[in-house]
């Protein structure tokens, strides 16, 4: 699975990065990055509770 980001809309707020530190980040000009290219499975309830909570809507998961 991967979580895809629609730049468009992504405002940076970093709440996704305070969820998922180790599959998001903001680099030095603020700007998100996801650092993981594909997510484990596993960790699927947890991704889905970061896009809900992305004030923007401007996170998705996409399946493989």
């Amino acid at each position: 699975m991967h979580i895809k980001c629609d730049f468009d809309l992504c405002e940076s707020n970093a709440v996704c990065v305070g969820m998922a530190p180790d599959v998001f980040e903001l680099d030095d000009n603020d700007y998100l990055v996801i650092l993981a290219d594909d997510v484990a499975e596993a960790r699927r309830e947890e991704m889905r509770q970061v896009v809900a909570s992305c004030p923007r809507s401007a996170l998705s998961i996409v399946d493989d």
